[in-house]
């Protein structure tokens, strides 16, 4: 690590310094990690999940309590069919592979995004795993899967407008905290870091509404190189930031 040192890193989420529990992370590079080896999409996307493991292992050691991590976009409908089918069966096999595992160790599992064209057997593992963590506290996985920011949006737009034709919500009741919790990530407080891999500079319609505040750290890395030592060099970034939200530093004036 550059910037800070691993103690420094554990007075981030421990609360000595600027506060830190929810990690966001855009898991990107995959395909591009394949290629430069001369090997196929999958290959990458099944190295991607190791990745994914180890950083759901280094993240609730060094104490993070919340990590959401993009999946599968509601744009990724547009890859090719086999591409698509094999990254259905990866979320399968990590779920499958690791339920038992991640609820021995009090992991609340949650999907987020559609479940509306899911193959019904994704559909099945899926709650299926929401069920068997849902009494676990100690640290919440959040797999977006099949999600779109702004569509997730427009969902719960749509929820509030049949709210108030029922007579359940008034017009006028509608602020950011009542729209809060229609969105998917109700029970998830809002990111404090959103970390993108692959030297990409863009949010890619992630948690759009939710991130307004997050700091923003963007990683050369690939994926499926990503680990423990990223997560830190990236905490330590975080350290370096001064969260304001809107206003001004005590002493500017």
């Amino acid at each position: 690590m550059s910037a800070a040192s691993a103690s420094d890193v554990t007075n981030v989420v421990s609360g000595q310094q600027p506060g830190l529990s929810h990690v966001a992370i855009i898991m990107d590079g995959n395909g591009r990690w394949a290629k430069a080896r001369g090997l196929p999409r999958a290959a990458g996307h099944e190295r991607g999940v190791e990745a994914l493991r180890r950083t759901v292992e280094a993240a609730g050691e060094i104490g993070i309590r919340y990590l959401t991590v993009f999946s599968f976009s509601t744009e990724n409908w547009r890859r090719p069919a086999a591409e698509v089918n094999a990254l259905f069966g990866l979320l399968k096999a990590y779920v499958q592979r690791d339920l038992a595992r991640l609820t021995q160790e009090g992991v609340r599992v949650r999907i987020i995004g559609q479940r509306e064209g899911l193959p019904d057997d994704v559909a099945a593992l899926v709650d299926k795993a929401e069920r068997t963590t849902a009494a676990n506290t100690k640290f919440y996985l959040t797999i977006a899967f099949n999600y779109g920011g702004r569509e997730e949006i427009a969902r719960a737009a749509r929820r509030m407008a049949l709210a108030v034709e029922a007579g359940d919500l008034k017009a006028d009741e509608i602020d950011e905290t009542r729209l809060g919790h229609f969105l998917d990530t109700e029970m998830l407080p809002d990111p404090d870091l959103l970390i993108r891999t692959s030297g990409e500079y863009r949010l890619s319609n992630f948690l759009l509404w939710q991130c307004a505040y997050s700091e923003l750290v963007f990683m050369d890395v690939l994926w499926p190189d990503f680990d423990r030592a990223c997560l830190e060099e990236a905490l330590a970034k975080y350290q370096e930031r001064e969260r304001r939200f809107g206003a001004i530093s005590p002493g500017a004036y």
